[in-house]
């Protein structure tokens, strides 16, 4: 297999994105027009790793508020006009090709969100990812009432977690 690589996805490309999503993520099912509008909302921000022309996995993300997490599954109707932060909705791989890949997409979304003038990146850790991402700098942020509600969909490992850009 040739070494994967990201590169910008397409509309066409969203079966296979779905099908490794309902793989890797069985617990947390989304529906394909979710998908979707993430895709036709924020293009620049969705992500396919291709090997050997094969979709291997793929990393979504937008333009989104400290603090609000889009409801699971829910759609986002608009994009904030006036956005604090780059969100990163989804990254999920097939086991088989794991390995330097979410570094590569971590330093494709910072470089993302500076020329888009974010300097905050927010995801939700879900099942046993929060040692991955505190690897590349992300924090966990302690959760108020409303942030633990929002994170309920999310499973009971779901962790909100911030990196600065200004931090390095």
């Amino acid at each position: 297999m040739s070494k994967p690589h990201w590169r910008h996805a397409c509309a066409s490309e969203l079966p296979a994105i779905i099908a490794i999503a309902a793989r890797i993520h069985p617990d947390l099912p989304e529906r394909a027009e979710v998908f979707a509008e993430k895709m036709r909302l924020y293009p620049d921000g969705c992500f396919a790793l291709v090997a050997d022309n094969e979709i291997v996995g793929y990393g979504l993300s937008h333009p989104w508020m400290q603090q609000q997490v889009p409801p699971l599954n829910g759609f986002l109707e608009t994009l904030p006009g006036d956005a604090d932060c780059l969100y990163v909705h989804d990254v999920a791989v097939l086991p088989d090709c794991r390995g330097g890949v979410a570094r590569a997409y971590v330093a494709i979304i910072e470089d993302l969100a500076r020329v888009s003038g974010i300097a905050m990146l927010a995801l939700v850790s879900v099942y046993v990812t929060r040692p991955l991402w505190e690897r590349f700098g992300f924090r966990p942020v302690t959760a108020d009432a409303e942030l633990r509600e929002k994170l309920e969909s999310y499973g009971a490992s779901a962790t909100y977690m911030l990196r600065d850009l200004a931090d390095r």
